[in-house]
């Protein structure tokens, strides 16, 4: 289940902040000498691309059959040690400056309380002193 509201949107945002190769709705996965082969299916049938390494994969529906965590699994796993590795250790990620910088962060202002009012003519009234129309 993508993370963006199903959008197929993060895959393709992720390829091209690293400007790598991208194989969207993967139903099969091939690993070959320094790239993959993927195959996807379109309106057509299906496409095959080879896409050289590293490249962003993302996958369809069909491309694998999910195994699902039991609770004896979920407390052995919650027991284990996570080891963190450094981005620079792995080689190939890229590295430099963030790209993004947050410049503030702030709560929302809080909202108004609502009002009733007589009718439309009021309505339409309040909303020009307030400017929004």
């Amino acid at each position: 289940q993508a993370i963006d509201d199903d959008c197929n949107q993060t895959g393709q945002l992720l390829a091209a902040m690293l400007d790598w190769p991208q194989g969207t709705f993967a139903s099969r996965v091939q690993l070959e000498d320094g790239a993959v082969r993927v195959e996807r299916e379109v309106d057509g049938g299906l496409e095959t691309l080879r896409l050289r390494l590293p490249a962003v994969l993302t996958a369809d529906l069909r491309l694998n059959e999910p195994r699902y965590a039991t609770l004896p699994n979920i407390m052995k796993a919650k027991k284990k040690p996570l080891e963190v590795i450094p981005a620079a250790e792995l080689g190939g990620a890229p590295g430099g400056p963030p790209r993004l910088k947050v410049l503030q962060v702030q709560e929302p202002p809080a909202r108004a309380g609502g009002e009733k009012v007589e009718n439309v003519a009021a309505l339409v009234e309040k909303l020009r002193q307030s400017g929004r129309v």
